[in-house]
């Protein structure tokens, strides 16, 4: 099933190049002020067109559409997750940092994962018991913690408690500002070594690379220390985690 969801994760790739290429984004405002582009739309038909042709059905969640009522989704033992355009401020602002994300849920936890950077040609992928890759090469977490602690941040949504938090540690640590879910992506890949989030972040956001991040080793945990976890409750907001 693996290697479907990287050729959806490509082919929506593909879509997003052809609009980021054209400057043609039509960017609008959704109800919560977060912008939208063709991009993110054409992401999404391709995505949940792919996931409902594959032989094993699951329902679909998408960023582009989430509503479904909390009394049917409560009951799904497994579904995909999805945020067809994961940064579109940082797609708006032409940075690269940008992604597709895909991950399939089992009870709560992200199993699968695809992460597709298609500015960078990144793909990371990560599948329970199987490992994590970019571009099918092996990755994993930083196995030695090194006298800074190497810390990833979002570019775009910058926090003072992250910085309150990390001040509290009492370590030495460097910060690099990154978009999209690529943070995960390089503690997955040992460039990183924390990516503390203490400010909003949606399941869509965060589910696949989460996938990612666990099958190279890491973990992502809640500030109470417990398993950061999906489809738990009517809304779709995430607690404040620590992924490392």
């Amino acid at each position: 099933m693996l290697k479907e969801v990287k050729d959806i994760a490509h082919d929506a790739g593909a879509a997003i190049m052809d609009i980021y290429q054209s400057n043609d984004f039509d960017v609008q405002k959704k109800a919560d002020d977060s912008p939208l582009t063709k991009a993110d739309l054409a992401a999404h038909n391709i995505i949940c067109e792919g996931l409902r042709a594959l032989d094993i059905q699951y329902p679909v969640i998408s960023e582009e559409s989430s509503d479904i009522s909390w009394a049917q989704r409560k009951h799904w033992c497994r579904y995909w997750l999805v945020d067809p355009l994961d940064g579109t401020k940082e797609f708006i602002k032409r940075n690269d940092e940008f992604t597709v994300n895909i991950a399939l849920i089992e009870k709560g936890v992200p199993i699968l994962g695809v992460v597709y950077a298609p500015a960078l040609d990144a793909m990371y992928t990560g599948e329970r018991d199987r490992g994590a890759f970019l571009n099918d090469k092996a990755i994993s977490v930083a196995t030695q913690e090194p006298e800074a602690l190497r810390v990833v941040g979002s570019r775009s949504h910058p926090s003072q408690e992250t910085t309150d938090w990390l001040d509290a540690q009492g370590k030495s640590y460097e910060m690099l500002a990154v978009g999209s879910s690529l943070k995960f992506c390089l503690v997955a890949e040992g460039k990183a070594d924390i990516y503390p989030r203490l400010s909003p972040t949606s399941e869509w956001d965060t589910a696949a690379a989460h996938a990612v991040l666990s099958a190279a080793g890491g973990d992502v945990l809640t500030l109470n220390g417990e398993p950061l976890l999906y489809n738990q409750k009517a809304d779709y907001l995430n607690p404040h985690f620590i992924a490392r």
